[in-house]
């Protein structure tokens, strides 16, 4: 049986959080429920505050390869912050109880430059299970060897491939 509780989060966005078996889970937030935090922070947004649309963006791996580390770049798709669902326009916040700068590995290319990691080290970085990281792992390598889709995670007969 987990171990479960809910604490509070400091990102306004999630008011609180789940923790299962003493790991916090990843919280999906709603685009309603982005559009009210926005207009929160807008509201309580100070006069001397930086303009980030003012900073030049990394456009490249190469701009960004020398870049600040803890990446400031949440919006970047190899972030690790936050994944975007670009089907309902949700995020999936994959660290809900720290800030950005509080992320252990921000960019995922990072970690792939390293040369690689453990089924049990990028589940730490995202918080999930290593058998899930395998899952996927086994989907995503299907999808690169046929063009094959797994419709479903690996079963008793092996996996299901939709062509």
């Amino acid at each position: 049986m987990s171990d479960q509780h809910e604490i509070r989060s400091v990102n306004p966005a999630v008011k609180k959080l789940r923790m299962v078996n003493g790991r916090v889970r990843a919280r999906v937030v709603a685009d309603r429920e982005m559009r009210e935090s926005e207009q929160l922070a807008y509201e309580e947004a100070d006069e001397d505050d930086i303009d980030v649309s003012q900073i030049p963006r990394p456009r490249s791996r190469g701009e960004c390869l020398g870049g600040e580390r803890p990446c400031p770049w949440a919006g970047c798709k190899y972030h690790t912050y936050l994944d975007v669902n670009p089907e309902t326009g949700s995020l999936k916040l994959n660290y809900p109880h720290l800030e950005v700068w509080e992320i252990p590995e921000t960019c995922a290319l990072d970690v792939a430059d390293r040369g690689g990691a453990t089924l049990q080290e990028v589940g730490r970085m995202f918080g999930l299970t290593r058998e899930r990281i395998r899952q996927i792992e086994v989907r995503g390598l299907a999808i690169l060897r046929g063009g094959a889709c797994l419709t479903s995670d690996m079963g008793a007969d092996g996996p299901e491939y939709n062509y």
